[in-house]
């Protein structure tokens, strides 16, 4: 867009000279990189907590945590978890988050007001999602050899209820309202359907080759999935259940998430550096955004100004990304 100017006017007396002034009104920003924050090896996933004070990486070769204060873009700790962390999640109270460790088939409980791992959970085989239901009262892991998805009570810390799902489950995201969970089939190329109430599978949705990722807009009504293995994203119309529609996103897309505000989602694309953004509205890709070696997961802070991408590689780095 271009500056556009309008003309005041100023008059020095009744009836004499009136000279105008132009003022020039700012162009809109595209997204861009605007800082590179230095992790530990292998970092997989980011979360920021609810507060947007804080986010967490999981780093999968060095089983640690980064501790990221966003403001400053410092790492304030280092949190030794268990053997291969794949994926944090916040609670929505902030208080504690849970890391899914892969190579152990563990959870990590840290308290985030310490920064201490609390206590641990064991689970299905191989974790490597883990997600809070909307009123904090259970999360839900994927297990991607187990075939399953493990029910915690986070209270008690407990398994509730197992709930096998499709083959290889990679991904796992909650409704906004709570009453379904979507679990990510990556060697099934489908997306099974739980009705949280009753721990039930009640749909399978056909996607993708290899979806990856899986997140729900903000408003509930749609879901976008990532397919590694075909460089689209499904779209799925959450009201009927269905596919309505596939965005070409080119290269290996890997992580999905949707802006606070429901109007932009952010795909990674990890065999090109670079993030697609689509336009919600339409489904379709408005911007590309130049980032680091292999972006492999991204996710937005609370109030949208920012989100940040890492980077699946040794020496890993967290770009930043200004989103306005």
């Amino acid at each position: 867009m271009k500056p556009t100017t309008r003309r005041s006017a100023l008059a020095l007396s009744a009836g004499a000279l009136i000279m105008f002034a132009p003022i020039t009104f700012p162009v809109f920003a595209v997204p861009v990189v605007v800082d590179t924050i230095n992790v530990e090896d292998i970092p997989v996933s980011v979360a920021f907590s609810p507060n947007g004070k804080k986010a967490y990486v999981a780093n999968a070769s060095s089983s640690t945590v980064s501790a990221i204060e966003v403001q400053t873009g410092e790492v304030t700790d280092t949190i030794n978890v268990g053997n291969t962390p794949y994926s944090v999640a916040f609670s929505p109270n902030g208080k504690i988050a849970y890391v899914a460790n892969y190579g152990h088939s563990t959870i990590s409980v840290i308290t985030v007001a310490t920064g201490d791992i609390t206590d641990t959970i064991n689970v299905g085989d191989s974790p490597y999602a883990v997600a809070f239901s909307p009123n904090g009262k259970k999360a839900y892991v994927a297990n991607s050899v187990g075939d399953s998805v493990s029910v915690i009570t986070v209270a008690t810390g407990d398994i509730a209820d197992t709930i096998n799902v499709g083959d290889s489950p990679y991904a796992v995201a909650f409704s906004p309202n709570g009453k379904h969970a979507y679990v990510a089939n990556s060697g099934g190329d489908t997306v099974s359907v739980i009705t949280v109430a009753t721990g039930d599978v009640t749909r399978t949705i056909n996607v993708g080759d290899g979806p990856r990722s899986v997140a729900f807009s903000p408003n509930g009504k749609k879901a976008y999935v990532t397919n590694r293995n075909e460089a689209t994203v499904s779209v799925i119309t959450v009201a009927r259940g269905v596919v309505t529609d596939v965005v070409s996103v080119g290269g290996t897309p890997q992580s999905v998430a949707f802006s606070p505000n429901g109007r932009k989602a952010y795909v990674t694309i990890s065999n090109d550096d670079t993030v697609s953004v689509i336009k919600v509205a339409t489904d379709e890709i408005s911007d590309t955004i130049n980032v680091g070696d292999n972006p492999y997961w991204v996710a937005f802070s609370p109030n949208g100004r920012k989100a940040y991408v890492t980077h699946h590689v040794d020496d890993g780095t967290v770009s930043v990304i200004s989103t306005r």
